[in-house]
């Protein structure tokens, strides 16, 4: 039973440990003669990569792709795309004082309990340096939708600890500050939250916001394969992910139906508080998405725990980490989300590319 893979037509499956030799991926079902290069992966690769600021871990990976398979001529020939990036910066010595601890917060304990043994490099397996192959196999996704279906993704940080980010949204903002964050105004404040929150040792979560537009009408599926369903999945699987929102999410709740439903005129939908779904299939709206980030639970500040005889320890987390996961997140919530659509348009080509168009498109 695999467990370390995920779609249905287009299948990303992934390998290899924080500290060990190298991680990759394997990509199968990826349309044929779609050109690619490992630049425009690296590029990616960079976004989320650790050490670009001094808000984030120090570990600096030079994340240079190499691609084994799948390609000929700078083309896809249709066959699994393997890709493969080696651990440069990894110090497994940093660990070794814990190697018997169990970290509060982190998977520790519950690898140990589930397979009796454990990498306690770094969480091995559970470290947040498997996304990086996550971001890689959606830098395809990503290319491949945009050409192919006009298909935007984008992600930005909507919430830093209690700092919110997008009261004021510019779009071209994102990508020029360390933190994603679409109001340039915010960054000074966000600069000097997250120094003292280093000198303190504490962390603190993030929320991250992801939207596709251009998604065309008639993704997903009833019932198991609804899009809304694996794009919940999808996002849930990331490290450190505690909640998921589609459209309104939560603060559906103390919405009135009057107010939630989206209603329809032959010039658009009027609103899009279900987030581009309804029924589990798209409506052609942006799809839209919130992922909430946990703290990092790696401190070096002193907490309690148990080692593996059972007995009671303080435990002190040396290494670098990040004080807040979220900040690199936002290329990985935009990969998930991309990989998600292409595998369901490729789900929907295959069942329905036959079926006539009954009716007109509503415009978005």
């Amino acid at each position: 039973m695999s467990t370390n893979s995920f779609g249905r037509v287009l299948t990303v499956t992934t390998f290899g440990e924080s500290h060990g030799p190298a991680i990759g991926c394997v990509i199968d079902g990826f349309p044929p003669g779609f050109a690619i290069t490992a630049e425009e992966i690296h590029d990616e690769l960079m976004r989320r990569a650790t050490g670009q600021s001094r808000h984030t871990s120090q570990r600096r990976e030079k994340e240079d792709v190499q691609i084994l398979s799948g390609m000929f001529e700078g083309k896809t020939t249709g066959t699994p795309i393997a890709l493969l990036i080696y651990n440069t910066d990894a110090r497994s010595r940093d660990y070794s004082k814990i190697a018997s601890q169990f970290r509060p917060g982190h998977a520790d304990y519950t690898y140990h309990h589930k397979y009796g043994i454990r990498d306690y490099r770094g969480g091995g397996r559970s470290s947040a340096r498997e996304t990086a192959m996550r971001v890689a196999a959606g830098a395809l996704a990503r290319k491949y939708l945009k050409q192919q279906l006009g298909v935007e993704v984008i992600g930005w940080m909507a919430q830093i600890g209690d700092v919110v980010c997008d009261r004021s949204f510019d779009a071209d903002a994102i990508n020029t500050n360390p933190f994603f964050c679409p109001d340039a105004a915010r960054v000074s404040e966000l600069e000097a939250f997250m120094k003292q929150l280093w000198k303190s040792g504490d962390s603190v979560g993030a929320l991250v916001r992801a939207r596709a537009t251009g998604v065309p009408v008639g993704l997903g599926a009833p019932v198991y394969a609804k899009l809304d369903g694996d794009l919940a999945a999808a996002m849930m699987s990331i490290n450190a992910v505690k909640g998921v929102e589609i459209g309104a999410g939560f603060a559906s709740v103390a919405q009135k139906g009057t107010e939630h439903r989206d209603e329809i005129t032959p010039e658009g939908f009027l609103s899009n508080h279900a987030g581009g779904v309804l029924g589990g299939i798209s409506t052609g709206q942006p799809v839209d998405v919130a992922v909430a980030f946990k703290p990092t639970s790696s401190l070096r500040l002193p907490g309690k725990t148990v080692d593996s005889e059972g007995q009671p320890v303080e435990i002190i987390t040396t290494g670098r980490h990040d004080p807040c996961v979220g900040i690199r997140a936002v290329p990985i919530v935009e990969a998930m989300l991309a990989l998600t659509i292409m595998d369901h348009y490729l789900l929907h080509r295959a069942q329905c590319a036959d079926v006539p168009q009954q009716l007109p498109r509503i415009p978005t």
